[in-house]
């Protein structure tokens, strides 16, 4: 892969990963304002700096605080450890080490050290979805989008048609698999560069500001 493509690659997750902007954009009925975001522990000069991003899971707001993500990998091997009953960066659902890892326009190692955990958005329409040849990927009964293993063919075609290639084909099982919002993550975060707000303190967050 040339240099070109890994700058190119690094350049369009630093841009993706801002999917939902801090200033007055609704989430779950909710609006996620900076006050709002302040009293869950993010500075004002780290929304500001655009450092902050939400998604909407089914157990509450996952706050990511890419400031506070120090590249320890601890998210993708709790994650795999949960989910996989092994280490594995390549499969698992949150990704940091591909965003450690990516060669700057010099050809050096990320030499502005720039990481940060990223995970599935949980598209109201999702592209993985309806991608797949198979309607492998399903939502459940939290209404978490989900692989059903015993129809993926593991052909990949999640993985190409996620805009953030969140979904990862398992070499060795041939099955893909996606985020299914479990907390693990989270939970094994020793920065708090992950942390998932329960919807009950995010609506009194909203109302304590109100």
């Amino acid at each position: 892969m040339s240099n070109d493509v890994k700058t190119s690659f690094f350049d369009k997750q630093m841009t993706r990963r801002q999917f939902l902007k801090i200033s007055g954009k609704s989430i779950a009925g909710l609006t996620v304002s900076a006050t709002m975001l302040s009293l869950f522990g993010c500075s004002q000069r780290e929304i500001e700096n655009e450092q902050v991003a939400t998604w909407a899971l089914p157990q509450g707001l996952l706050v990511v605080n890419t400031a506070k993500c120090t590249g320890c990998e601890r998210c993708e091997h709790n994650c795999t450890l949960v989910n996989d009953g092994e280490i594995s960066t390549y499969v698992s659902r949150v990704k940091v080490s591909r965003n450690l890892h990516i060669h700057g326009k010099e050809g050096m190692y990320n030499s502005s050290f720039t990481y940060y955990p990223d995970t599935c958005r949980q598209c109201k329409d999702p592209a993985c979805g309806n991608a797949c040849p198979q309607k492998a990927i399903i939502a459940n009964g939290q209404g978490t989008r989900v692989v059903d293993e015993s129809k993926c063919v593991g052909c990949g075609a999640c993985v190409e048609a996620c805009p953030w290639h969140m979904p990862a084909v398992n070499p060795e099982t041939n099955k893909s698999s996606k985020c299914i919002a479990c907390g693990a993550c989270a939970a094994g975060c020793p920065s708090g560069a992950l942390a998932i707000i329960p919807w009950d303190e995010v609506t009194a967050a909203a109302q304590a500001i109100v």
